[in-house]
């Protein structure tokens, strides 16, 4: 058996997409952008640690460590660049051009997922990482130009929206799930793994 932590980077991942569905909503024109920055910074840290670790120890089977794990880091440095940004009253127009590209990795990754047969529900996933990807990509076609448009920009919270509840019927049922199967798990230092 395996321990893994997909369950948390998917509990971020839904914080992260309703967060940013409410700031497309009601606060890209903030006069106060810093109140924003909290949740960005917190969701982005997560995203960017865990990920991180996941990335580098592999601990998934197969390519679940990179679709997790790396699709994680991309979305956590764009929330920590976001945050940072408002944070500091910088532009979020460099935050936006990488979403662009982050968001055609998660795209790729959703289409090929669904392809590949990969995970337990590949439509329910691919479709959480395509719709979470153009999320991305439109990010700066809407900050650009759009962002006057009321209609666009609730149109744009609500597909968002539908990418945060893809997420959370997956993380939660993760969670469901894990306290049955690592009920029992007993960590290698208590089995006397790794002692002299």
């Amino acid at each position: 058996m395996f321990i893994d932590y997909v369950s948390l980077l998917l509990v971020n991942m839904v914080a992260g997409h309703f967060l940013l569905a409410y700031y497309v909503y009601a606060g890209l024109d903030d006069s106060n952008q810093t109140r924003w920055a909290p949740g960005f910074l917190m969701t982005g840290l997560v995203a960017v640690v865990f990920g991180g670790i996941m990335t580098v120890t592999w601990p998934l089977p197969g390519a679940y460590g990179s679709a997790y794990g790396e699709m994680s880091v991309l979305l956590g440095i764009i929330f920590l660049g976001a945050g940072l940004a408002m944070a500091k009253g910088w532009g979020l127009g460099t935050v936006v051009c990488y979403a662009f590209f982050a968001g055609w990795a998660a795209i790729v990754l959703g289409i090929r997922i669904i392809d590949l047969k990969l995970t337990l529900k590949p439509m329910l996933s691919g479709a959480g990482f395509i719709i979470s990807g153009a999320a991305g990509v439109l990010a700066a076609p809407t900050f650009a130009y759009l962002r006057g448009s009321r209609t666009f920009r609730v149109i744009a919270a609500l597909v968002v929206v539908v990418a945060g509840l893809i997420w959370a019927s997956m993380a939660y049922l993760e969670y469901w799930g894990h306290m049955q199967q690592f009920g029992k798990w007993v960590p290698l230092l208590m089995r006397g793994v790794g002692k002299p």
